[in-house]
């Protein structure tokens, strides 16, 4: 009779459910918002989301020869990596930055940590985060949807070339359409400005500017409610993160609806959406505990509503989710349950069960 007893570390029984599998799940989860932004902005837009990827993957690569890691090319991670900082990018971006973006979330924020798994901060948010503080030029150039007329939102659109110079609308060397965005719109003149926003469709529909990620709320949200269903995602930092940013938008518009935004204009501009249910969640850069889920959620909420609303910057969600992957450990710490048995040590009058 065979008495051999063989000793393995958890888990013990398989779900099935797989890194590939996830990854590949959450990429066709953004998919349909990705194809929305190239229906928006066309190859201005599709040329952002295929470089990002691409270079993503290059940069995975290299990374993994360099560093003498297996490669893991396969499991979609570089490719959802690429898909996320592409969707957070303005369309028309040159590719060249494109590719100094991939570089910083793959090879900075996730290859120097020990690779997939391991890194401390999101990388699709380190890279835009980097983007945003070395080129804040081209970061910030917002190209209007296509039938766009002479103004958007009330506000003006402006000409400009190849170069980023600005030039008369009716010019032969006209490279794109620009106009401030909804959140900068707020953030310079108040909510005046935008007031009407929210009481129009377009705002539900993405018939908006911005970066690709902003423009499409309504197919976030389903895609963020599909990755729920499929339990890829608890509800418990979206909804969180989401229900932080009402109260707040809630109370401050009650106080001054000439100077501070609406609600539903706070969640569907902007990356509240995709940074809820797309960013906020990677396994790796949140907490493990529902309760540190909840509280992790809240913080990057009120994070985003203090940068948007009295910050430096028109949106805050990605400093507020790089912000909040800081304090993971520490909310890890204070929100881990009791283990299982454990007493007080003697030093406090218990012992050890």
């Amino acid at each position: 009779m065979d008495r051999t007893l063989i000793i393995s570390s958890s888990p013990h029984a398989h779900s099935g459910v797989t890194t590939p599998r996830i990854m590949w799940t959450v990429v066709g989860a953004l998919l349909p918002a990705a194809a929305f932004s190239v229906y928006l902005f066309g190859l201005a837009a599709l040329t952002v989301l295929a470089a990002t990827v691409v270079f993503c993957v290059v940069a995975e690569g290299l990374a993994g020869l360099a560093f003498g890691k297996p490669l893991t090319l396969k499991d979609g991670s570089a490719v959802l990596t690429g898909l996320i900082l592409a969707m957070t990018l303005p369309p028309g971006l040159p590719l060249w930055i494109c590719a100094v973006g991939a570089f910083a979330a793959i090879v900075v924020a996730k290859s120097v940590f020990g690779g997939l798994g391991q890194n401390p901060f999101n990388p699709a948010m380190t890279g835009r985060v980097f983007l945003l503080i070395a080129f804040p030029g081209p970061m910030t150039r917002w190209p209007v949807p296509s039938g766009t007329g002479d103004t958007l939102f009330g506000a003006p659109v402006s000409a400009i070339d190849a170069a980023g110079a600005a030039v008369p609308a009716g010019s032969a060397g006209v490279d794109a359409i620009t106009a401030a965005t909804p959140l900068g719109l707020l953030s310079e003149q108040g909510a005046r400005a935008v007031d009407t926003l929210s009481s129009g469709i377009e705002i539900y529909l993405g018939q908006i500017n911005g970066s690709l990620g902003e423009t499409s709320g309504i197919l976030l949200l389903v895609g963020g409610l599909f990755l729920m269903a499929r339990r890829i995602i608890s509800w418990h930092i979206p909804f969180a993160f989401l229900g932080t940013m009402a109260l707040f938008a809630g109370i401050t518009h009650a106080v001054n609806p000439e100077r501070y935004a609406d609600i539903p204009f706070h969640l569907f501009t902007g990356g509240a959406i995709i940074g809820a249910f797309f960013m906020a969640t990677d396994y790796v850069t949140s907490p493990l505990f529902n309760r540190g889920r909840i509280l992790f959620g809240a913080g990057c909420g009120v994070l985003t509503m203090v940068i948007r609303l009295w910050g430096g910057y028109p949106e805050g969600v990605s400093f507020a989710v790089l912000l909040m992957n800081a304090c993971v450990p520490m909310i890890n710490n204070i929100t881990a349950p009791k283990k299982f048995g454990l007493q007080p040590s003697a030093a406090q009058g218990g012992g050890h069960a």
